[in-house]
C-alpha cells in the first residue's frame, strides 16, 4: 500500500488543523492505520492508531483530547484532526498502515507515508 498524507502547513497557536492520508494498492480495510510526528532534535512518537475497521482508536496519554484520528474505508482515508495546536505540535506529521495494529503502536508498521510538516507559530 503506498500512502499520501496531507494537509500541514503554517498555522496560529489556537488554530485546528486537519491532516489526510490517501491510501493506494492493497485492499485499505486489511490495513491499521496511524499517525506519528517527529519534531526537529527529537524521536518519532505515536499520535494515534486506529483498527481495521475504525471504531476503536488508541492514543498515548500524552496525545489525548486534542488529537482525534478517523477514517473512510470506502474512500481509502484516514484522517488526523488536532485542535488547540502549541508550537509543541510542531513537527513532520506521518501515516502508517500495517496489517497488525501493534506494529503500528510501536511505530513498526510495514509502510510509511512521506511526511507533511506542520508549523505552529506563537
Amino acid at each position: 500500500v503506498q500512502l499520501q498524507a496531507s494537509g500541514g502547513g503554517v498555522v496560529q497557536a489556537g488554530d485546528s488543523l486537519i491532516l489526510s492520508c490517501a491510501a493506494s494498492g492493497r485492499a485499505f480495510s486489511e490495513y491499521a492505520m496511524g499517525w506519528s510526528r517527529q519534531a526537529p532534535g527529537k524521536e518519532r512518537e505515536l499520535v494515534g492508531a486506529i483498527k481495521r475497521r475504525g471504531g476503536s482508536v488508541y492514543y498515548p496519554d500524552s496525545m489525548k483530547g486534542r488529537f482525534t484520528i478517523s477514517r473512510d474505508n470506502a474512500k481509502n482515508m484516514v484522517y488526523l484532526q488536532m485542535s488547540s495546536l502549541s508550537p509543541d505540535d510542531t513537527a513532520v506529521y506521518y501515516c502508517a498502515a500495517d496489517q497488525v495494529l501493534h506494529n503500528v503502536g510501536v511505530l513498526r508498521p510495514e509502510h510509511w507515508g512521506q511526511g507533511t510538516q506542520v508549523t505552529v507559530s506563537s
